[in-house]
């Protein structure tokens, strides 16, 4: 199978609380993600917009994938953690979200810095929009990956 589609076809085992919202990976490749989310009774806030939870787990969940897309030839011996995250809620959001998340560094220079370090930090900018393609969301999340640990 396509490592690729593997990790989208994997998003539910991987991260339940991704799909309890409704998150869908639409599309994987190396260090970029694309996630989407529709608006439903729960995932919406008290004045019926997306709540700003379940934007950040949108946002997250596009952002982890983007992790396995540039680490996929290795990833099930990997174990991204994300360490810190910084989320901007730019405007109102109503209906379905789209989440690109983009990775600041080539997978290249990840791979060999796990090499040679045992480990290696990044971060990963997303930006949401809704469906009129205006940004209603800027994300960043440092993660940290290392080799699992038997």
């Amino acid at each position: 199978m396509d490592p690729y589609k593997m990790i989208t076809s994997h998003q539910g085992l991987a991260v339940p609380y991704a799909t309890f919202t409704g998150v869908e990976l639409i599309d994987v490749t190396d260090g970029v993600a694309t996630a989407r989310m529709e608006q439903r009774r729960k995932t919406e806030n008290n004045v019926q917009g997306q709540h700003a939870g379940a934007m950040f787990t949108l946002g997250e969940a596009a952002a982890g994938a983007a992790v396995a897309g540039a680490l996929a030839p290795v990833i099930l011996k990997m174990r991204p953690v994300a360490e810190m995250a910084e989320i901007t809620y730019r405007k109102f959001a109503q209906g379905t979200l789209t989440a690109t998340a983009s990775m600041s560094r080539d997978s290249a220079e990840l791979m060999a810095e796990i090499e040679a370090r045992g480990e290696t930090a990044f971060d990963v900018n997303i930006d949401i929009r809704d469906a009129s393609g205006e940004t209603v969301v800027e994300m960043k999340v440092n993660w940290c990956v290392s080799p699992t640990r038997n």
